[in-house]
């Protein structure tokens, strides 16, 4: 059965909201947030080669990462790393990779997770992606790993469980995007809803139908090429068609939609690690709940910040409640906390007056 088992690892997003740490040059996912001399997509990589072979890991990423990923992941073959030539979102990109491992095993089982997300219990993650693959293998399902909420978190999304299959996996009653705090509070306190993890298994076949039943015109376009993957021509063809694929979420796309999705939940220690809010919540911080990162600092009359410079650098706070600060190379970034999601907004701006330099 190991096999059969394949893992696909997203790693073609910017990570905009860790500007200026993640830019369009080295996103977050190449890089070492936390000192460990690994970066997040490469211990998302060592995660999973404990799970499946090594020669059926794929990573997807963007044309523009092809010589990073190759040089953070040497045990890779050039084929083991598939290349969108245009940011489509997760739906074509999963497409892709579901085509591309369909010409090499037309029974494979695969796990589907992003490449920059934390894991604090790698034991029991293992064992809760095993017994997914069990599953999908078996049944002709969507799964999806849902994340037991310690809190009423509003930036992540929420998955409303049904009734129970079998041990730890139910049937997914709804889908609901990230909610305000009020009703993230009623989430939690019903006690049938989990955080959506962004991590999907399913057999090829299971998910290949999906794609036919609620986005044809995206399986219309890989059609096309069906005899052409896992051949030399494969890259040429993938260049030609996908950026006519329609921008679209596979949460959106069919995981919303299908009637045979189901979730395992799970407690594994997960942080999506979407913002710099999530970072500052796991990492180590002193008796003013400050953090910091890649650096040295002194915090005066300070509290609940964190900071992350580079090249070990020393920053001296003072005054500051509730702030980010952060620098890397020649931006420096000093913004509320609670108005992070305007960092995405920040950068834009820059671009649009300083140019390309700084993001």
């Amino acid at each position: 059965m190991r096999n059969n088992n394949y893992c696909v690892i997203m790693s073609g997003g910017v990570g905009s909201r860790f500007w200026p740490f993640s830019k369009e040059g080295k996103p977050k996912q190449f890089l070492d947030f936390f000192g460990t001399g690994r970066s997040l997509l490469q211990s998302t990589f060592d995660r999973f080669k404990e799970i499946v072979p090594v020669e059926n890991i794929y990573i997807v990423t963007n044309d523009a990462y092809a010589e990073m990923t190759s040089r953070q992941l040497p045990e890779l073959k050039e084929e083991q790393i598939l290349l969108e030539p245009i940011r489509r979102n997760t739906a074509p990109a999963i497409a892709y990779a579901s085509f591309r491992i369909r010409a090499v095993n037309p029974n494979a089982n695969i796990v589907v997770a992003p490449s920059d997300h934390l894991i604090l219990n790698v034991g029991r993650f293992v064992d809760d992606i095993k017994k997914g693959l069990s599953f999908v293998e078996k049944n002709p399902v969507l799964l999806t790993l849902g994340i037991q909420p310690s809190r009423p978190e509003t930036g992540y999304g929420y998955i409303q469980s049904g009734e129970e299959q079998e041990d730890g996996i139910y049937k997914v009653k709804a889908f609901t995007e990230k909610p305000d705090y009020n009703l993230a509070k009623k989430f939690v306190e019903s006690g049938e809803f989990v955080w959506n993890s962004g991590i999907f298994l399913w057999n090829v076949n299971s998910i290949i139908d999906a794609f036919r039943k609620h986005l044809p015109d995206i399986i219309r376009k890989f059609n096309e090429g069906k005899e052409l993957f896992n051949t030399p021509a494969e890259k040429r063809f993938i260049d030609k068609s996908f950026p006519f694929c329609r921008n679209i979420s596979i949460d959106y796309g069919i995981l919303e939609k299908a009637d045979n999705v189901y979730v395992n939940i799970s407690d594994f220690g997960w942080s999506d690690l979407g913002t710099w809010g999530a970072l500052h919540d796991i990492s180590d911080r002193d008796e003013n709940n400050n953090a910091h990162l890649n650096c040295k600092a002194l915090f005066v009359e300070s509290s609940d910040n964190i900071v992350a410079m580079s090249d070990g650098k020393l920053a001296v706070i003072q005054g500051l409640e509730d702030y980010i600060v952060a620098e890397s190379g020649n931006v420096l970034l000093i913004c509320k906390k609670n108005e992070e999601q305007r960092i995405k907004h920040f950068v834009t701006d820059v671009k649009l007056r300083y140019g390309d330099e700084y993001v």
